[in-house]
């Protein structure tokens, strides 16, 4: 299948406009993909842990990237074991990359890495094969940096390194991507040596010496090349400048391109023969690199499966005592049907039925199946206290927009649950036991610190106005909504671009009235010394429209 740049599988309906006009991920979204290895595969795998058989399950969450969206990602991270984490090859590694970092590690998740947007690289900076490379190196030394100060001794090493296949290089939008592990088994079937051997030498200062055949460390030698240049960039920069190099447009028939993809063992078939130019480009990177092949490797080799993980993650996710039958549990995954259920919410979303929603979370031990009776615990429970005990009436798989009914969902996978909906506000904990305690509740890396106010249009509509802001609350993870002392409906917010986002999501959506807003207005409050008496006195500013008015109380 031929990747097409306009789909986004991830976008739900709701959103998908919003996110073609800006080019970002607005919305956590989850996907479950299947993936079948070969048995020389299968053998890497159990090189990092233990496995059966060759198919395998991936439940992937798509999450934002900006800043405003962190909670998206911390409700992201809570149920998943591994992190995929993008970085842009022009910018590198930005504030937001440490940030989303310092989440996964704080929730003992591993990441790997992939290095995006290669392609600009070639065609607007015109970065040379070893320009190219250092930048890579450097970009790869800022994220292992970013890492190196929350290495969890419980979790083992997690920074990541190209010549062990946990950093990708590829270009997401035209659908292309690999890792040095690829290049290393066709080097080593030329140089017949050891797949491992050659991942080493592709990376780091590994010379080739065409003349001689030999490998150096010298990099004074005048006819020698840097192992990841030859190897790995040089037939890539062959396909760029076959078919980009020139100021005529090539056509997938021109004699060059042809030639070309007969070295490299690339068909064109059907409407492929008519490609040219960027599209003709696309089409030949996915079939000499395609990213499902190079990413699904990387994450099923690399990041660790649920019964795994939840070893090492138990005590960060349970409050209660580890010797107890529902720590034991989670540590185990255990799906058995007497293990106690214990299922973490991590977010709420909206379902095809105006104000109904699916509750959306990660099944930690036990098996969740329609008809079975529930514990819901709120982020405030305390042991012992009565709590709601409600049936779930479906389970549902959540693939991007759509949903596909289950029959069960054992320990380790991520589903949707339909018929408690009414009974959670943002998260909360699921069990079958009376004495379980609750799985921790979610920390936010930012706080919602921007205010609008909100009032609809017509004052008879003040009824829809506050169900819309219920629903509102509910679905967001870094939203709050209030009523200030004058009586006004406040919604706070992480930043501007997503209140405007939840503030379109209510008006179209969850209220389905006109409403007016007002300006964003940042709120902060900070204690004073008076250089007389030092006694302390409160003050608080008010930023509107970028600009600071102080106001004392």
């Amino acid at each position: 299948m031929i990747h097409d740049p306009t789909k986004r599988y991830t976008s739900t309906s709701a959103h998908q406009a919003n996110l073609q006009e800006r080019g970002i991920t607005i919305k956590s979204t989850g996907i479950s993909l299947h993936a079948e290895l070969s048995d020389e595969d299968i053998k890497d795998v159990e090189a990092h842990q233990p496995t059966k058989g060759n198919q395998f399950l991936i439940n992937l969450i798509d999450s934002p990237g900006h800043v405003d969206f962190s909670a998206e990602v911390t409700a992201a991270l809570r149920v998943t074991d591994g992190a995929l984490v993008v970085v842009d090859t022009i910018e590198g590694v930005s504030v937001q990359t440490e940030t989303v970092l310092r989440q996964a590690l704080a929730e003992r998740i591993k990441p790997v890495m992939i290095i995006n947007k290669v392609d600009r690289a070639l065609l607007e900076l015109k970065l040379s094969k070893e320009e190219l490379y250092q930048s890579f190196r450097k970009t790869i030394e800022s994220a292992n940096a970013a890492i190196a100060p929350y290495v969890d001794p419980a979790v083992g090493d997690v920074q990541v390194h190209p010549n062990q296949g946990t950093v990708a290089f590829g270009a997401g939008k035209d659908g292309w991507a690999f890792t040095l592990r690829q290049f290393a088994i066709m080097a080593s079937n030329k140089f017949g040596v050891k797949k491992e051997r050659m991942m080493e030498r592709l990376w780091g200062d590994n010379f080739y010496n065409q003349q001689t055949k030999k490998w150096t460390k010298n990099s004074n030698d005048p006819e020698r090349e840097r192992g990841f240049n030859m190897f790995v960039l040089t037939p890539i920069y062959q396909v760029f400048n076959t078919v980009m190099g020139s100021d005529e447009t090539k056509h997938a028939m021109d004699p060059d391109v042809v030639a070309l993809c007969e070295r490299m063992g690339i068909t064109m078939k059907g409407e492929a023969r008519e490609f040219k130019g960027k599209a003709l480009l696309r089409d030949m990177m996915q079939k000499f690199l395609p990213a499902a092949e190079a990413l699904l490797e990387m994450m099923i080799i690399h990041l660790p499966s649920p019964v795994v993980a939840q070893k090492y993650r138990a005590e960060t996710l349970y409050e209660g005592p580890m010797d107890d039958k529902n720590a034991v549990a989670i540590r185990d995954c255990d799906p058995s049907p007497d293990a106690p259920v214990m299922m973490y919410i991590s977010k709420m979303v909206p379902s095809a039925d105006r104000g109904r929603f699916f509750a959306f979370g990660r099944v930690f031990s036990g098996t969740v199946k329609a008809g079975l009776k529930v514990r819901i615990q709120g982020s405030d429970y305390i042991p012992g206290t009565k709590v709601q005990t409600k049936a779930i009436q479906r389970t549902v798989l959540m693939m991007g927009g759509k949903t596909e009914p289950l029959e069960d969902c054992p320990a380790g996978n991520i589903c949707g649950l339909v018929g408690i909906d009414q009974f959670i506000l943002k998260s909360a904990t699921l069990t079958t036991d009376e004495s379980a305690h609750n799985l921790r509740v979610m920390k936010f890396s930012v706080s919602p610190v921007v205010n609008v106010a909100v009032t609809p249009v017509n004052a008879q509509d003040i009824p829809k106005l506050v169900e819309g802001l219920k629903r509102l609350s509910k679905t967001e993870p870094g939203i709050i909504v209030k009523t200030s002392e004058s009586g006004e409906h406040i919604i706070s917010g992480a930043g501007e671009l997503q209140l405007e986002i939840a503030l379109k999501d209510l008006e179209e959506d969850h209220a389905n009235i006109p409403i007016k807003k007002s300006n964003p207005i940042v709120e902060c409050t900070r204690p004073l010394i008076s250089h007389t008496n030092f006694r302390p006195r409160n003050c608080a500013a008010t930023l509107i429209s970028s600009r600071a008015r102080k106001v004392a109380q």
